[in-house]
């Protein structure tokens, strides 16, 4: 059992209180899991020709200037960093390609979570009310995002099986259910040059998504021909930079909800994690059908 939650703002105003609202939404999915949490959001996207990259390391009081240094020393590029606890955002315009070889050689232990010119992400374990105060969650501001809190039922709990899940740029997802069919899924995958960092379900769906669009399928496409090849359970709630996406599977035995109002588009396994959010009462409020694409535009 775990929760999804997502939140779309259709104004700038509600955009300014997107982590206020979407804080209380997290916390109380942690009663759908506790073992970790983590949220995306996507912010405006910065100028042409430079990416932000999302680092977090197990070390509580990693360097992130050590890193900052010896990376503008070893590229002669630019970069600017910002550092919260283990995690920290990077705004370069080295190529991403060249970003994940030089941590590998220099600092394998840092994991790159994001990559992309809109996309922050944080996740860790424990319980999703001490993940979003330790990140301050309720500071954060941006158009769209979505969190995710885990009852592991298979693979490990670690930050890296954490999710949303992320692969390609500017895309993420999160998941509630499980897949019966993820190994297939990445032999399939690997074939074709495709890197997995986990051995978790979810990690299969995510880059079978990204796979679909880097061969040209819109998100929408990519998801129809996802009804045919993935086998299990699932409810998943994905963003890209300009759009948030769910679909639950055939048989919709996970449960989702949601909720329309001028101001936002709100996402959530429950209910009640959407009960505080300003005009609820007079949202229109509706369970998502099966293998129906549900897509929300900026």
């Amino acid at each position: 059992m775990c929760g999804i939650v997502g939140l779309l703002a259709k104004t700038s105003e509600f955009r300014q209180q997107l982590g206020e609202m979407l804080t209380p939404m997290l916390v109380c999915m942690g009663d759908r899991g506790q073992d970790s949490a983590g949220l995306a959001i996507f912010t405006s996207e910065i100028q042409t020709g430079l990416r932000q990259f999302s680092f977090f390391s197990p070390l509580k009081k990693f360097d992130w200037s050590d890193l900052h240094d010896r990376l503008r020393r070893d590229s002669r590029e630019d970069a600017d960093i910002v550092a919260l606890e283990n995690h920290a955002k990077l705004t370069t315009s080295i190529s991403p390609e060249k970003i994940r070889s030089w941590l590998a050689e220099n600092f394998p232990e840092v994991h790159l979570l994001a990559v992309g010119r809109s996309i922050e992400l944080y996740k860790d374990e424990g319980h999703p009310a001490e993940i979003a105060a330790r990140y301050h969650f309720s500071q954060l501001t941006g158009s769209h995002a979505v969190g995710h809190t885990r009852m592991a039922t298979e693979s490990a709990v670690t930050p890296a099986h954490a999710h949303p899940y992320t692969a390609g740029e500017d895309f993420c997802l999160v998941h509630n259910g499980s897949l019966s069919n993820p190994w297939s899924l990445r032999r399939m995958l690997e074939k074709k040059g495709i890197h997995f960092e986990t051995d978790n379900d979810t990690e299969a769906a995510c880059r079978y998504l990204e796979w679909r669009m880097s061969q040209g399928n819109t998100l929408e496409e990519a998801l129809q021909k996802a009804f045919t090849e993935l086998d299990g359970f699932y409810t998943l709630l994905m963003a890209t930079a300009d759009k948030m996406v769910l679909v639950r599977d055939a048989f919709a035995c996970k449960p989702a909800i949601i909720a329309e109002t001028p101001d936002y588009v709100a996402v959530s396994s429950e209910f009640r994690s959407l009960a505080h959010l300003p005009g609820i009462h007079q949202a229109r409020l509706f369970e998502p059908r099966p293998e129906e694409i549900y897509s929300w535009n900026v």
